[in-house]
Parts: C-alpha cells; structure tokens; sequence
C-alpha cells in the first residue's frame, strides 16, 4: 500500500468518525422498555426551565412531555401529571423538581409510572404535608417568600439569584425572577393520599448548594425513600445549570426499569 492511499485511507476514517453525532454512544436501544419520561416543574416556574434536559434527553431517543403545573392546589397539579400520563405510549419515569417531588409523589402511582426522579424535590409521605417536611431542620434564610394578599407566593425579587439560583448566568436569572408562577401557599399544607415512593424505585438528584431547602432535609428524604442517590455541586435551580447530570440520572433510571 503506497504512502498516498494509507493517508486517504486515514482520512475518510476521519471523515467517518466526525460524522457520526456526538451523542450517538448515548442513544437509547430500540428495544429499551422505558422510553416516554414526564417531566414536573415545582413552584414559581414553569416547564420552560426543563429545557436544557428535555434536549438532551430527546437526543437520546426519548419521548419527552413537560407538565404544566397551574400551582393553583395539589390536586389541580396532580390532574395536570396525569393527563401528561394519560398521554403516554408506555411506561414512563416521572420527574419532579422541588414542589414537583410532592406532585409525582401523589401521581406516580399511576399504572404507567415505571420509576420515580426526585431533582432537589419534596417526598412526603402519604398521610403528611409538605410543610411538615421542613419540620427539625434548619430554615432556608436566603430563600425568601413573599405572599400576596389572597394567598400566592412569590421568592423575593431581591433574594431570587441568591435563594433559588446563584449559579445561573444573570440573564436567566432576571428571565426566571420575573417570569415567576406562584404557587398557592395553602398546597403545602395538603394532606397527601398516596406515596408512589413506596412502591416505585426512586433517584434523587441532590443540589449541593441548594438554598431552598437545608442540605440535611434533602440527604434524609432521599434516604427515607430508599433512592439512589447524585449529588452535584449546583443552585435549586440545578433542573436549569445542571442539565446534563439531571438527564444522565433520569437515562439511569429508565435502563434500570427496563433491565428489570
């Protein structure tokens, strides 16, 4: 082989390589059970902050569907999961950031529910409240809520980078501050029915530099429920700055169903 074809050869190896996507070690089997994943928003956002995962994830081969949660109660957002649900092919993972966690907590024990992601989420217990999650730790200082007169919170304008996302770019931030859905104070003090965690497998991805909540309450409502647990060095708002970690536990959880 002359020197002039060993480089030819070379090159459209090369050529070959570059063009074969860079996530095509990530797609998904075609034979994967578990292809549909449901994503929930928590309180004072909405779905458009899943964006970054919804990406990704669709790169993988997933179906994905983003809830839009009203925040009017946790019976009207737990109706908005299940028409989500309703809407699916097959199996599904349900995710839940924040708020979301006491949503897909309620929802999940939907026959279509294969597996349960809790993304710096709230994980009651059927027969508690959100509110007494909070219950022995310590209080979010720089999480600052503001209620209007008939009931709805708001994070605080001023405290909004610090409390939900200091590491998000300032842009974004100012886009989530004022962008904000509130949520109606009185779902956290709502008695839930059902606990999904109990009978479906749960991952919970864990913002180690989340303001929202005391690191010691997320560490022992993920332990509570038996998932495993990722850790990543992130804001409350790791769904937005953490994209790729969250997709990776959720793609985690979907082939594990599936395994199964």
């Amino acid at each position: 082989m002359t020197t002039r074809t060993i480089l030819a050869t070379a090159a459209a190896i090369a050529a070959i390589s570059t063009a074969v996507p860079a996530n095509a070690a990530y797609t998904i089997p075609a034979n994967q059970a578990v292809k549909n994943i449901v994503l929930v928003h928590g309180a004072f956002a909405d779905g458009s902050g899943w964006r970054g995962v919804y990406d990704n994830l669709t790169k993988r081969g997933y179906r994905v569907t983003i809830v839009q949660n009203p925040l009017t109660s946790l019976e009207d957002d737990v109706a908005a999961t299940k028409r989500a649900l309703e809407r699916q092919d097959g199996p599904a993972i349900l995710v839940g950031h924040s708020w979301g966690g006491t949503v897909i907590t309620e929802a999940g024990i939907d026959m279509k529910v294969a597996g349960l992601v809790y993304v710096s989420a709230l994980s009651p217990d059927a027969g508690e409240t959100s509110a007494q999650q909070y219950e022995g730790f310590a209080p979010a200082t720089e999480f600052v809520i503001e209620t209007t007169k008939d009931g709805f919170g708001y994070v605080s304008p001023e405290k909004f980078k610090a409390g939900f996302a200091h590491d998000a770019s300032d842009n974004d931030v100012a886009f989530m501050r004022d962008s904000q859905v509130p949520i109606n104070m009185s779902a956290f003090g709502t008695i839930l029915e059902n606990a999904a965690w109990r009978t479906k497998p749960s991952w919970a991805v864990i913002a180690t530099e989340d303001k929202a909540f005391d690191q010691a309450m997320l560490i022992h409502m993920a332990e509570r429920i038996k998932a495993k647990i990722t850790k990543v060095s992130a804001s409350h708002a790791l769904l937005m700055t953490q994209p790729t970690v969250v997709a990776d536990t959720i793609d985690e959880a979907a082939k594990t169903v599936s395994a199964q």
